[in-house]
């Protein structure tokens, strides 16, 4: 009998995270430590969502996320995201993917957004040149 896996991604911003999901005891990992010991506290609040959301259900398997990308808080939506899809796909729960989707629409739903790029000889992408006018 072969296990189940599931492989997930998610992105914000710059950053990248891939979830897998297999049968287990509860460990969450995120870059191959414990969700426990992740600094800072609202980033591991963050990425505790899509768990205490769904219920009994991350009692049963683990979770190993990695993330590489961005800042702590763009990883940590990553991560999120990336574990409120495997949980999705693993249960194959209708009521789940509402409930996520009721929420908040960003833990399924990865934000396009990205950084507008510099532009030349300028300091920043919308900023123009500075003139005085008497």
């Amino acid at each position: 009998m072969s296990k189940k896996t599931v492989h997930t991604s998610g992105k914000r911003k710059m950053s990248i995270a891939r979830a897998t999901i297999k049968k287990g005891n509860g460990n969450v990992k995120i870059n191959k430590k414990s969700l426990e010991i992740l600094h800072p506290e609202l980033a591991r609040e963050k990425i505790r969502e899509p768990l205490i959301l769904a219920g009994e259900i991350p009692n049963k398997i683990n979770i190993d996320v990695k993330v590489k990308g961005g800042g702590v808080m763009s990883q940590a939506e990553a991560a999120r995201n990336a574990i409120a899809k495997g949980l999705v796909d693993y249960t194959g729960d209708k009521s789940l993917k509402e409930k996520y989707l009721k929420y908040d629409r960003h833990l399924l739903v990865a934000d396009v957004r990205r950084t507008e790029p510099q532009k030349p000889c300028r300091s920043s992408a919308r900023a123009g040149k500075q003139t005085s006018k008497r």
